[in-house]
């Protein structure tokens, strides 16, 4: 790992390099802090409605939508909000394995999404977040979305798996995500509830805990027909109040929450209907563009806007609930919790809806730190922050900078965070940018983006298109710059770019692709 702080002092000794003793120490220090991360699937940046306010309005590109979360403003109040995290790679098992791993796709494995008849696949001999802590001792567990394994057809026709392809496997049960099974593919995760495919109101649902499918072992499929916020949230609160007694109590928790919404599909069948007749109704919103604001919206293509702000609306009251829980037990006060995403969403922006490309839209994303005990409320930071720092940077907040792997290629940002930590360290010029064929840096201004033309009208493969956008100037990306429009900042972009491809050992650098225009010594 590069490290980029000045080591801030430990917050408490988190054992030592032995699992034993390190199980030990986290049992005994009841003031190990909780870590709890919260990442909706494909919500942006400027989704949530503290963004409207005047403290956080003038660290918006363009306008922020104008949507009800007042769960997530508690959390962006009274803790610390990132004004310019990024999603590196905006793709669901990409972003999900640089969240995990602290590292680049080259170095964990995941270079599309995962999904049937596809190699991509996190690898199993990495140590991942939830390794790491718990090797320090804490209880682990997942409830959602995984997304981060090969899928095969190891299921028998009613969705349970027998591990094999031969009879009666051979079936798969989705064709993007399948059930992580116990071992290495779980990474230590302790109490386990996945939540698969989407569709709101029906999801499959694999968990080690019987008590919550119905009796059902680790493996054979439930089907809870609940809306997956509402059912993953009844579930957390369960575990965390132990009701099921399938976590030592007197240990710390480190818990990881992925909710599909507000992911599409965007439809009545798959939405919270009645948040949706509550605040985004027609008498209300009459025109779907005093929803859809932003200047570079398609109205046609974003018609899906009041689907889209009624699951998040309906995803902050279930995250609430859970935070609720902590309250009445003691806990919020000391449990580190972050709430980000693995991308954002287009919603009509330059005619698109999704996300997979480098517009700001789909790469900008939310990423706030609540930590009431051990950091001060309405901390502002424009670090560029992306999701290979998430890793180190939990992991300093937890003291446990010293364990961080050296093979995690992340920044730790805890110091900027933590009251009294030494604030001066090195802060990074450009976040690295990918996609399947295209590469790019972001900085504080300006996009650049290397694209690979695709393989089509006899072109080569050394044809590419480059350009820059200007985002003080142009802050919806409505114009695209070539690099003699501004040459001296394009050469530092290129630079700087192949400087990333080198630190990452990015494809692109073993390659020496386009090196005519990338800088890579």
């Amino acid at each position: 790992m590069r490290i980029v702080t000045i080591m801030t002092a430990l917050l408490l000794a988190v054992g030592c390099a032995e699992k034993k003793e390190a199980i030990t120490t986290a049992s005994k220090d009841a003031k190990q802090p909780n870590v709890l991360i919260i990442y909706p699937d494909q919500l942006r940046r400027y989704s949530a409605g503290f963004w409207s306010k005047e403290e956080y309005r003038k660290y918006v590109i363009g306008k922020p939508d104008p949507v009800i979360t007042p769960n997530i403003d508690q959390l962006a109040e009274n803790g610390v909000v990132f004004t310019q995290a990024v999603s590196n790679f905006p793709l669901c098992s990409p972003a999900r394995g640089m969240i995990l791993s602290g590292r680049y796709p080259e170095q964990n494995g995941i270079w599309n999404n995962c999904r049937k008849d596809r190699s991509e696949s996190l690898r199993d001999d990495i140590p991942t977040i939830t390794d790491l802590f718990y090797e320090a001792g804490y209880n682990t567990s997942y409830f959602g979305k995984c997304h981060w394994l090969k899928n095969e057809a190891l299921f028998d026709e009613n969705g349970t798996y027998v591990g094999s392809t031969e009879e009666p496997g051979g079936h798969y049960i989705n064709r993007y995500d399948t059930y992580v099974p116990p071992g290495k593919s779980r990474h230590s995760i302790e109490y386990f509830y996945q939540s698969i495919r989407d569709t709101h109101y029906d999801p499959l649902v694999y968990s080690n805990d019987p008590n919550t499918v119905a009796g059902k072992k680790d493996g054979e499929l439930h089907q809870p027909k609940t809306f997956t916020p509402k059912n993953e949230a009844e579930k957390i609160k369960a575990y965390l109040e132990n009701k099921h007694k399938l976590r030592d109590s007197d240990k710390p928790f480190f818990m990881m929450w992925s909710i599909n919404p507000p992911h599409n599909p965007w439809d009545d069948e798959n939405t919270d209907m009645e948040t949706l007749a509550k605040y985004y109704n027609t008498d209300k919103f009459p025109q779907d563009s005093l929803l859809a604001v932003r200047e570079n919206a398609d109205l046609k293509v974003a018609s899906y806007v009041r689907h889209y702000f009624a699951n998040l609306t309906s995803v902050d009251h279930y995250i609430g609930e859970v935070m609720e829980t902590l309250k009445e037990m003691g806990k919020l006060d000391n449990t580190i919790i972050i709430f980000s995403s693995d991308h954002g969403e287009m919603l009509g922006s330059h005619g698109k809806e999704g996300k997979n490309v480098f517009e700001t839209e789909a790469l900008a994303i939310p990423f706030i730190v609540h930590w009431p005990k051990g950091i001060k409320a309405g901390g502002i930071n424009d670090v560029l922050f992306s999701v290979p720092d998430v890793l180190p940077t939990v992991m300093g907040l937890a003291g446990m900078g010293q364990k961080i792997p050296e093979a995690v290629q992340g920044y730790d940002f805890s110091p900027l965070i933590i009251p009294s930590s030494d604030t001066s360290i090195e802060k990074p010029k450009g976040v690295l940018l990918m996609l399947a064929k295209s590469r790019g840096i972001l900085t504080d201004r300006y996009t650049l983006c290397v694209e690979q033309k695709a393989d089509r009208r006899n072109r080569t493969p050394d044809d590419k298109d480059i350009y820059l956008y200007d985002n003080l100037k142009d802050p919806y990306q409505l114009k695209r710059l070539g690099l003699d429009e501004r040459p001296q900042e394009a050469a530092a972009l290129l630079q700087l770019l192949g400087s990333e491809l080198k630190r990452t050992n990015d494809p692109w650098y073993q390659q020496k692709k386009f090196k005519d225009v990338i800088r890579y010594e």
